[in-house]
């Protein structure tokens, strides 16, 4: 073979060489082999946790895309369901309903206090079971002396017995005790252009975050547009509690995904919130607190003065255990000292409490009790009716 020949040759190997390699490389990165890039990034794209390392890029494919086929077909899934919104009950609809209970449970104050006086014969010791009766169901020892008085001064003048006649009395001196004339309306309409701030109080285990849930609702069915402010910082939970009350009615919720952030800010953004949203109301929920733990307390009136540099807190909702009794009433009074209280919620009404603690309340307060609940279920709070409430109380 002459030089000319094996150098030829020699080329033609090369060649055929270098084919081989480019149809193995290009068959290699057909596979998903190692000669990707990263798609562009933003100037200002952030990365999460982890080191760039820990990025999986989706292999290339023709063109540089992702490889469609390499995705697995249930990577996605079904797309998750739009929660239902609920529609709450209307506010008639709770008090026909709760009105029976209300009756079940307060028979001390209704028919015991009937029997008494309608079976004649009403003798010093007889009108001492009357007082002794009233006592017991929490009513308080100025409205029992006035509501006795009255009892007696009839039973002298006009000597009726019989049941009707005498429940007719104990009705018109309940109602008086009552007081019709206490404005009982919930601040939930917007004031001048802002929405009606309410913030809700409280001590521990008085169901304050779910009355602040059950209240949301009681106002969604009056059609308000209303935002909830999770100022409950310090309980585990809380935050999660309230915002899924919000959830069922559709009602937003703001809150701070750090447990124990400050709640003054909490409800300061809240309140902010509310009022870019154009809402109606924004209810804030407060942590519970002793009412004899001053430093407590004491925070508490820090949270008020912050949410007042934004915007009047048009009411401030004391949230008492109705079975409490007498303690209830102290928590009240310190309550009071601290923030302005303008209405109470009495809740498990329907359980051991005694009826007459509707009547202690608002005479050791001057403020009406605005909500009663009733029950566990998400529409057993209701507005305050002291008709309704006298008439379960007598029926």
């Amino acid at each position: 073979m002459t030089q000319s020949q094996e150098v030829f040759a020699l080329a033609v190997v090369i060649a055929l060489a270098g084919i081989a390699l480019l149809v193995g490389l290009q068959r290699g990165h057909g596979r998903g082999g190692k000669g990707r890039t990263l798609p562009p990034q933003t100037p200002d794209a952030r990365v999460d946790s982890g080191s760039e390392s820990d990025f999986q890029e989706p292999p290339a494919g023709p063109g540089g895309g992702p490889t469609v086929d390499t995705l697995e077909p249930d990577v996605l899934g079904p797309p998750s369901p739009a929660p239902s919104i609920e529609r709450p009950e209307s506010a008639t609809g709770r008090l026909q309903r709760l009105r029976a209970r209300l009756a079940r449970s307060n028979t001390v104050l209704g028919k015991g206090l009937l029997s008494l006086l309608s079976a004649g014969g009403l003798d010093d010791q007889a009108w001492e079971d009357v007082e002794d009766t009233l006592l017991s169901s929490d009513l308080g020892v100025e409205a029992t002396q006035d509501l006795v008085d009255s009892l007696r001064t009839r039973v002298t003048v006009e000597g009726a017995r019989d049941e009707d006649t005498v429940r007719g009395w104990l009705r018109q001196d309940l109602l008086k005790l009552v007081d019709l004339s206490m404005d009982r309306t919930i601040a939930s309409s917007r004031v001048e252009g802002r929405p009606a701030v309410v913030m809700v109080v409280g001590v521990n285990g008085t169901g304050k975050t779910t009355t602040v849930g059950k209240l949301a609702r009681v106002l969604v069915a009056q059609d308000k547009d209303v935002v909830l402010g999770a100022a409950d910082t310090f309980r585990a939970a809380a935050a999660d509690q309230l915002q899924t009350w919000g959830e069922r009615v559709g009602v937003p919720t703001i809150r701070s995904d750090r447990d124990g952030a400050d709640p003054a800010s909490v409800a300061f953004d809240a309140v902010r919130a509310a009022v870019e949203m154009e809402a109606d109301v924004v209810l804030i929920d407060t942590a519970g607190r002793l009412h004899n733990k001053v430093g407590l307390m004491d925070e508490l009136g820090k949270l008020k003065r912050v949410v007042e540099k934004q915007s009047p807190i048009d009411e401030v909702l004391l949230v008492l255990d109705a079975t409490t009794g007498q303690n209830g009433l102290r928590q009240a009074e310190v309550f009071a000292q601290v923030v302005n209280v303008t209405g109470i919620v009495l809740t498990k009404l329907d359980g051991t409490a005694k009826g007459g603690i509707v009547v202690a309340v608002q005479r050791k307060l001057g403020v009406p009790v605005k909500l009663v609940g009733l029950g566990e279920g998400p529409d057993d709070l209701a507005p305050f009716d002291p008709e309704a409430f006298v008439d379960a109380l007598i029926s």
